[in-house]
Parts: structure tokens; sequence; C-alpha cells
């Protein structure tokens, strides 16, 4: 039968069984060096007691005064044994030079011979030794008592090893009482704390968490979202390689701990990440691309962070940029075509009545406006993408009654364009722009068209058909592009005979939903500055000789890296 495996010890568990064993160990040694140090002190102390008592009874009066009569004994007795009491040592002996005693705490010991060392204590030095005698192992101090010069006795005092020993015992009782305090204090601690931890690691151990985060990490360098974690304070805790190059921080860039405010960021985008609500499926617009911006705050009990995700939208904006492109084309395409009938009915009608060349010079006429529009663009723009879009771009102005021509200095050679100029920002440029100045222009015209009030003039009848009142000057709305190409740059310019662009208004005309058409509008012009932004050039706007709005686009077509990189864009 195969066992189950054991899963191994969490992080907090082993961190408890680490501690306990690291307290155990301290305290042990504290007791250890307690101990050791306790049983030095107490022989210091017991040396230092044996040592005062023998030294004080050596010099009383009475004992010498006792020695020197017929009978020490009777005298020196009971004088020692009410010092060794008072003392609590274990022995008091006095002796004669030859080292008979005359005192010992066993009666039938007196008159016997002292068992231990006396030549020092004969030459007159007090000496401490450590000896066995009649009470076992002890510690003695032998002093001489002294008549004048004369060394007429020995007094020896002690204490026995045995006694020491059960004072440190009981020293050492109290210190292992206190160490077990110290000890369950220590593991209560250690339990709580790691209580606490085994919460937070959710009871992982070590090994799991190390694969956690390799786990973590590889997830975050793979995913193509970008990811943005904020604290409370919208400090950067945590940040992608996608999200890095989604709002266009460098790899070499530290941006852990900095403020979403130090990114310089557009506003609206700095704005959603710093909102204290929730974010979802917001477009905005960094220098370079279009992104998507999903937020939800970090709530528990107080403000914890926010988690920002960041997709990017560039290629599917661009996609639909062409997408509208191609139905305004089509829609275009099915004008024409129902025109076309139109137009090739009345040729059929002017034959039939035999009107032939009525006939001829009305298809002619027709074919000579149709081809001089697509004659001029094939001839000064032999970029075939541009040209494309020039064509289909007069077709749809046309059916708005938008006349779009190209300036006369409009020259782009084959090849003058480089490769790393991507055609796809060339049709959002272009596109983007002649749309805008279309409708401009369009607006422009029905505003001049507005029919004025009916009047009755004199000699004229009351019903008379109202005419327009236009502006001096005014003509068929028009859209002027001029498309030219040299060695260093692409100029784009897109001019129209619309309302134009008051001043106070110039600076907010590239940010991104602003718009005349209302909500949901608004995002071409911003899609023309980022994409001139990302290919190095610059957007310029003023005023047009017709009066309306000319928008200026340059874009390098030397070394960019040579020219400092992106270069700024101006509006005036």
């Amino acid at each position: 039968m195969r066992l189950p495996r054991t899963r191994p010890r969490s992080l907090a568990g082993q961190l408890f069984a680490m501690q306990v064993v690291l307290i155990a160990a301290v305290v042990a040694g504290c007791a250890v060096f307690a101990y050791v140090s306790g049983s030095a002190q107490a022989e210091q102390t017991a040396t230092r007691q044996v040592r005062a008592a023998a030294v004080a009874v050596a010099d009383s009066p009475s004992v010498r005064e006792a020695i020197l009569t017929p009978d020490p004994s009777a005298v020196l007795q009971p004088y020692a044994e009410q010092v060794r009491r008072d003392t609590g040592i274990a022995f008091v002996t006095i002796m004669d030079t030859e080292r008979r005693r005359w005192t010992h705490p066993d009666a039938s010991l007196i008159g016997e011979t002292f068992l231990g060392h006396t030549e020092e204590a004969l030459a007159g030095a007090t000496f401490t030794e450590t000896y066995t005698g009649t009470l076992g192992p002890s510690i003695r101090v032998v002093t001489p008592v002294r008549d004048g010069e004369e060394i007429i006795g020995l007094v020896s005092a002690g204490i026995t090893v045995d006694r020491v020993s059960s004072q440190v015992r009981e020293q050492l009782g109290a210190l292992a009482l206190a160490a077990g305090g110290a000890l369950a204090l220590g593991g209560i601690g250690t339990y709580v704390i790691n209580a606490r931890l085994r919460r937070h690691t959710h009871g992982m151990n070590a090994a799991e968490l190390s694969r956690l985060h390799d786990y973590h990490q590889a997830t975050l360098h793979a995913v193509r979202e970008g990811l943005l974690m904020l604290d409370g304070q919208r400090r950067i805790a945590l940040i992608n390689d996608a999200g890095r190059e989604l709002l266009g921080i460098a790899p070499e860039t530290e941006a852990l701990g900095r403020t979403v405010d130090e990114l310089a960021l557009p506003a609206p985008l700095t704005g959603a990440l710093l909102a204290s609500e929730a974010r979802v499926d917001e477009l905005h617009l960094t220098a370079d691309r279009v992104v998507v911006v999903n937020t939800r705050p970090v709530v528990g009990g107080e403000r914890r962070g926010t988690v920002v995700t960041l997709r990017d939208h560039t290629e599917l904006q661009a996609l639909t940029g062409e997408l509208d492109s191609e139905r305004g084309f089509t829609q275009a395409l099915r004008s024409q075509a129902h025109e076309a009938a139109n137009r090739l009915h009345t040729v059929v009608s002017l034959i039939e009545l035999g009107r032939v060349e009525e006939a001829v010079e009305f298809a002619t006429a027709e074919l000579e406006l149709a081809q001089v529009l697509t004659d001029r663009v094939v001839g000064a723009v032999e970029e075939p993408v541009l040209a494309a879009l020039l064509l289909g771009k007069a077709a749809q102005a046309n059916e708005r009654g938008v006349e779009l021509e190209l300036a006369e200095d409009s020259l782009i050679d084959d090849g003058a364009l480089p490769a790393s100029l991507a055609q796809r920002d060339l049709v959002t440029i272009l596109g983007n722009l002649i749309d805008n100045a279309v409708d401009a222009a369009s607006e422009g015209d029905a505003a001049a068209a507005v029919p004025a009030q009916r009047t009755a003039p004199q000699g004229g009848s009351a019903g008379a058909v109202p005419h327009r009142t236009a502006p001096q000057g005014a003509g068929r709305a028009r859209v002027t592009v001029t498309a030219l190409a040299d060695e260093r740059e692409l100029l784009l310019r897109v001019s129209d005979t619309g309302p134009g662009i008051g001043p106070e208004e110039a600076d907010e005309v590239f940010r991104r939903g602003w718009s005349t058409h209302g909500a949901g509008r608004g995002l071409g012009l911003a899609l023309v500055r980022q994409a001139a932004h990302r290919n190095g050039g610059s957007v310029e706007l003023d005023r047009a000789p017709e009066g309306g709005a000319r928008f200026t686009v340059r874009l390098p077509l030397g070394d960019r890296t040579a020219s400092g990189g992106r270069a700024k864009e101006v509006t005036a």
C-alpha cells in the first residue's frame, strides 16, 4: 500500500520550531553560565565568611587568655560552638601549635590531631585550602593566634562543600524556574507571531513561496496586457513589461516607488489612474498609443491601493479607422454608380431623341470632370497609398457637396518615402485631417446656404423664391490638400473653407474627446497628433487663406535619432 505524502511543514511552523529551539538554547546557555558563575560566587562568599570567622576568633582576647589556662577546652569549646552556630559555618577548631584540638563540633574528637595543613599558619600567614577532614570535603581557613609576637595556637574555620553545593542548587532552582517562565513566555510570543505569519502566507512553506514567486515573475513578464499596482499613496508598487511599454516608461527607468504624477502622462490618463472609483474600459491616449484602461481599488477596511490593467488599442483603432474609410468608399461608389446610371440614361435618351451631338458633348464633359482630379493626383503623388486615399476621399467629399483639390505645388516621387514610415500612419494622418476638413467645409457651406427671409420686393410678388445669402467671397465648399516630399521631410497640409477654429480652442483640438459633433466623437485629431509624434514629426494649426482651419504635419524622412528623436508638437 502506498503511503500518503506528508506535506512539508509550513514556513510559519518552521520558524516557530527554529525560534523555540533558539530560545531554549539561549535559556540553557544562560542557565549554565548562571550555574558556573553562581558556584564560583558561592565559593568566594563561603571563603570570605569562614576567613572572617577564623580571624575574628584568633584576634579575640578571651581566646588568648583561655589558651594560657591549664584547661583551654573548658572555655574555648562553648565559645567555638556559639560562633559556629551564629555564623552558620560547619566548624570552628582551635588547636595548639602541635595540631591537637581544643574544640570540635564532635566533642569526642577533642584532643585528637587536626587533619589538614598548618605549616603556613605556623609561619604567621593566614591561608585557605580545600581539604577532606572528619566532616568530609570542606573549604577551610587556618590562621595563627598570637600573644605579642609569639604564636600560641591556631584557629581553623570551615564550611563543607556539600553545604556550598546545596546553596548553589537552591539558586539554580530559582534560576530554572525563571528560565522556564522565560521559555514559556517566548514560546507563546513566538506562537502568536507565527500564527499571524501563517495567516499571511496561507500556510505555505518556503519552497512553495519560492515557487509562487517564480510563477508570479514569469506571469508578469509573459502576459501581454499591462499590469500596474498602486499603493495607498498612489506610488507604483508593481509594473510589468507590457505596462512599461504601454505607458512609455523606458526599461532603464526605475518606476517602483514613483508616484503616478511623476510619469508625465496625459492629464486624462493620470486622472483615471488616480481616481478613487473603478474605471471600466476607458479609452485613453498616450504619446504613442491608444490604451484601454480598467481600474479597481483594493479596499480592506481602508484604501490600500489600486489595480490597473492596460490593453493596447492602437492597432484596433487604426483598423477601425481604415474600416470606416472603406465604408465611406463603398457608399461613395454606390452613389457614383447611381449617378452614373442617371447620366447613362440621359445620354441614351439624347441619342433616342436624335440629339447625338448633345449626347457626345454631355458624356465628354462628364468624363473630363471625373478625369481631371485623377490625372492631377496620379501625376503629382506617385505614392500609391496616398494617391488611392486622395481619390477615395475626393469621391466622398463630392457626395457631400465639397470639392477636394490638390495644391499645385504637391509632389511626391515614387520611392521618396522610406519603408520606416508606416503607411498606416500616413492613412491615419491624412485621412483624419481630410475627414475633419470635409466636415468643417460642409458645415460652413450649410451655414451660408440658410434661406433668407421671404420679402416682397417692390414690384414683385409675395411668393417669390427665396435666395441664399452668403458672405462676400463665398463659393463652393472646398478642401485643399498639399502633399510634398523632399530629402528632409514629408509635408501634409489640409485646409478648408469652414468656419475655422478660434484661438481659445487651438490648444484643445488635439485633446481626445474634443469635437463640435457631440459626444462619442473627437478622436481623429488626437490620433493625428499621436501618429505624427510616433514618427518624430509635428502638427501645426493656423488659419487658412480661405478663412477656415489649416493643419500642417511635418514628418522627418532622414535619420530620426540624429535629429534628436521626437519633435515637439506645436499648436497655434
